[in-house]
């Protein structure tokens, strides 16, 4: 795509940010919640702040093509830096907060990152632990100055002071930094954002202007999105989604950016902003039912006789209110007083009261948990993407919202679905390249710019939506020819309150088998209501009830699955409760909590051979990183449990041959 020739001479974030202090000058652009109290920004201070630091940064010496990574939790100062990089003609490198030092070492290695804007001692502690094998670091900036008094500041400086000096030399860069913005236009790299790396090391995507801007604009239009708008910015700001939607959209549309004072007080700062524009992932929402269930089994029995009540009648028409298709009087009658009694209290309690267009992604959410959310009136939608899309594959248009497919394509973008059965597509977002990696460019993009998305899926004939079976790679056959897809497993499974993950095996086997990690929270509540002590995570999950109690979940899963002739081989026959939390610390999870089934596999063998060699119990070892660091040795023995399953007749799958 050729510069400009849609979005006219807004072909950059920074000629966005000038459009948007031109025009909603006035207008709020961030707020941030800080020692308890909003604090806001319009749009012309936050251009202000953002040319300040674009100063100071030329100041330091900033050069064009120069890495500026940025590591930090969501904050209006952070959102500058990376628009204040690309004034520079700089590329922003976002990375996630929770990286360990040897995450953290390797990407900025890989990127020979020259500069680092750091949130505070934390993430400079552990960039100065690796920085020996760094090559090209000239300097790191940090915003919160607590802890850093008896720091060595030869190469470290306070974000304030870097814009203070900006400001004092700016009529020594003025002409430098105009000139570098005319330079840039829609085919300037935009920002590098790195792969959660669920096979391996991450890779940087390289995204333009284009890619950025001309997704934005297609997607802001599809959903009809408004500078009057309200996001709430909580994601983490290294992956895509809070890069689209924090600064493609936010810039685009001019709507207002909110960043919660910490991950401890986001459902607070959550319900105080009410969000009109809402994204979460799955695990979010599977969280925020988990705690509705929980107190719904604290609360008087009339209250919980009320919820029961009136969420039957959310579930049997509030979908078909929320698509305007035709429901009785009686129906309506109720369910506005369910409104009154239920739904609106509770959708008030989760902040989400104004949400007028809500979208979740990342994986797939069990369709009971999506159900739920759409049966209170939320318009909650299911999109597809990928960070080589620079989000956007698919979005479910108003009114055709439906739990098992993806949707449409999104303006712009083309699909098709290969032989294998492999989702390709090709849009104005399709990233530029893997950073020094043209190998995997190539095997990943072809020279006709279709993209191979590594998921499996089909387009259903008559309404012409996408659904994604399972990731292509883990799509397999059983033994028995019969189709085995773990994910679609999995995801029933989350359903339950007190399940917080569940990894399935069964490809080329005979039976399917799982890993079950119980929700510490959920179970937690659980025993300390019925009396039940525990001394830690370990010893709750392997108590006799906790495992009865997750059987019986199985088992009420394998009915469900039982129900779905092409994939009724995948019911489970034995699982195990795991001794520990999943972790992306410990390699189990990519940092967007993915599940890395390769390195489970391998880590975890001994207990898969006890779910098929027939042992009701196995003792192991395994080893675990601390919060500090630190590793140690877990030591446990797992009970094996058998779970009834549904006779049926499996067909065998032959197209996928």
């Amino acid at each position: 795509m050729t510069n400009g020739t849609t979005s006219g001479q807004l072909d950059t974030i920074p000629r966005l940010l000038a459009r948007n202090a031109d025009r909603y000058g006035s207008k709020a652009a961030y707020r941030e919640k800080d020692y308890g109290i909003w604090q806001s920004w319009t749009w012309v201070e936050a251009q202000a702040e953002t040319r300040a630091l674009a100063l100071g940064l030329l100041e330091l010496g900033a050069n064009p093509g120069d890495h500026i990574a940025i590591i930090g939790r969501n904050r209006p100062y952070l959102y500058w830096s990376m628009v204040a990089a690309q004034m520079v003609g700089a590329v922003p490198v976002p990375l996630y907060q929770d990286a360990v030092g040897e995450e953290i070492a390797y990407v900025l290695d890989h990127c020979s990152a020259r500069f680092i804007i750091a949130a505070d001692q934390e993430q400079v502690d552990k960039v100065l632990e690796v920085q020996d094998r760094l090559n090209g670091l000239d300097h790191m900036i940090y915003l919160d100055p607590r802890g850093m008094r008896k720091y060595d500041h030869g190469k470290l400086s306070p974000f304030a002071d870097v814009q203070a000096r900006g400001r004092e030399h700016a009529g020594k860069h003025e002409a430098t930094l105009r000139d570098r913005m005319a330079e840039q236009n829609g085919s300037t790299t935009c920002v590098m954002l790195y792969t959660s790396g669920t096979t391996g090391r991450p890779k940087g995507v390289v995204l333009s202007n284009d890619n950025i801007i001309e997704t934005a604009r297609h997607s802001s239009e599809f959903d009809k999105l408004r500078a009057g708008d309200e996001v709430l910015a909580y994601l983490p700001m290294a992956w895509v989604g809070d890069f689209i939607f924090s600064i493609g959209q936010a810039y685009w549309t001019a709507f207002c950016v909110n960043c919660p004072e910490s991950s401890d007080t986001m459902m607070t700062d959550l319900r105080e902003i009410g969000p009109t524009y809402y994204f979460a992932p799955p695990r979010i929402f599977e969280t925020q039912l988990t705690n509705i269930m929980i107190r719904m089994e604290d609360a008087g029995s009339f209250k919980k006789w009320l919820f029961d009540r009136y969420m039957e009648v959310a579930r049997r028409v509030g979908p078909a209110i929320l698509d305007e298709k035709p429901v009785s009087f009686m129906d309506r009658l109720n369910y506005r007083l369910g409104e009154f009694f239920v739904y609106g209290p509770l959708k008030n309690a989760l902040g989400f009261t104004r949400v007028r267009v809500g979208y979740t992604a990342g994986e797939a959410i069990g369709p009971e948990i999506f159900d739920f959310y759409r049966a209170l009136g939320i318009n909650l939608k299911q999109l597809y993407g990928q960070t080589e899309a620079s989000v956007f594959i698919t979005q479910q248009p108003d009114h055709e919202v439906r739990p098992d497919t993806v949707g449409v394509p999104s303006p712009g973008v083309e699909i098709k679905i290969a032989d294998s059965g492999e989702v390709y597509y090709r849009s104005p977002g399709v990233f530029v390249e893997y950073y020094k990696n043209p190998e995997s460019t190539a095997s990943t993009k072809d020279a006709e710019g279709w993209v191979a998305t590594g998921d499996a899926g089909f387009i259903e004939e008559d309404t012409g939506h996408l659904r994604i079976i399972d990731r292509a790679k883990d799509v397999g056959k059983m033994a028995s020819g019969a189709l085995f897809a773990p994910k679609y497993v999995e995801n029933k499974l989350k359903f339950f309150p007190n399940i917080l993950e569940a990894v399935v095996f069964g490809s080329g086997r005979e039976t399917c088998a799982a890993f079950i990690n119980i929700d510490l929270t959920a179970v937690g509540n659980w025993a300390e209501r019925n009396n039940i002590a525990y001394a830690s995570y370990q010893e709750l999950s392997q108590h006799p009830d906790v495992i009865s109690q997750i059987k019986a979940n199985i088992e009420e899963v394998n009915r469900s699955v039982a129900a779905d002739a092409m994939l009724s081989g995948c019911q489970i026959h034995r699982f195990l409760v795991l001794h520990k939390e999943l972790d992306a610390d410990d390699g189990e999870l990519t940092r967007t909590r993915k599940v890395r089934r390769r390195i489970i596999e391998e880590k975890f063998d001994d207990l898969i051979t006890a779910l098929y060699d027939g042992s009701s119990s196995i003792s192991t070892e395994t080893e675990v990183t601390y919060e500090d660091g630190r590793k140690g040795l877990l030591k446990a023995t797992l009970q094996v449990e058998n779970a009834e399953t549904v006779v049926t007749s499996t067909p065998k799958v032959e197209a996928a041959e």
